[in-house]
């Protein structure tokens, strides 16, 4: 097997994590900007 192919599990990990950690990421600020506005009494 080549060195390239040996790596792809690896990489799609990275990737799938990275992505999660991302969405996790936004996910934790749209919350802190929402719970910041209800604070201020804009509620939606």
């Amino acid at each position: 097997m080549t060195d390239a192919y040996c790596h792809r599990p690896k990489r799609l990990l990275w990737l799938i994590a990275l992505w999660g950690g991302s969405v996790l990421t936004l996910a934790a600020i749209s919350l802190l900007f929402r719970l910041l506005m209800t604070a201020a009494g804009l509620k939606v």
